[in-house]
């Protein structure tokens, strides 16, 4: 089998992120076709959270060019991007990324996730944040995780809290989905705060 990516092979290690539900592990080019047809099919399930897509969003050109921001990422440890899995047939069924990794004295990063329509409400998305966070803080060596969903995502909203991410408040026309500002919740979690 060919490695996900070759950037991983030595500054950091890869360490794929595994729990009794599901595994994670950086994306790959060979993962295009199961990735194109899970995106297509929830579509409807995810735009509502989502920026708007590109016209050539699921193309293949266009998950290329996906590949290389997700390369040039990791050599400048900007991001992790992971694909998730359902352990127990090893089906793709959605992400989990660190994004926007903020360096010097702040050590924060964003994180998103999302699960494919036919997977969701079974406790993947909670089981790949938790891996996450806990690869964000004890391999990343980051001080704070920090987390927006729009204030209508009530099913988010009780993720993070279960998770133990505080609430921090409201950040205004936080991102532009469908063409429209929308206001979301900001949510924290600290390497400091006790983790389920």
């Amino acid at each position: 089998m060919k490695r996900p990516m070759a950037l991983w092979r030595d500054d950091p290690p890869l360490h794929e992120l595994s729990s009794r539900q599901v595994r994670l592990r950086p994306p790959s080019i060979d993962d295009y076709d199961s990735w194109a047809k899970l995106r297509s099919a929830s579509r409807d399930h995810t735009s509502p959270w989502e920026p708007e897509w590109a016209p050539d969003e699921l193309t293949r050109a266009a998950y290329r060019r996906r590949m290389k921001h997700y390369d040039a990422s990791f050599a400048d440890g900007s991001g992790y991007p992971f694909f998730v899995f359902r352990q127990k047939d090893n089906v793709l069924i959605g992400a989990c990324n660190l994004n926007n990794v903020r360096r010097g004295v702040l050590q924060a990063a964003d994180i998103g996730y999302w699960i494919g329509r036919p997977y969701v409400r079974r406790g993947y998305a909670r089981a790949a944040v938790r891996l996450v966070c806990r690869f964000g803080f004890e391999t990343a060596g980051l001080h704070r995780i920090e987390a927006a969903c729009r204030r209508e995502n009530a099913a988010s909203q009780a993720l993070l809290t279960q998770l133990r991410f505080q609430r921090e408040g409201v950040a205004r026309q936080y991102l532009r989905i469908a063409g429209e500002w929308h206001d979301h919740d900001k949510f924290a979690l600290l390497s400091s705060d006790q983790r389920p």
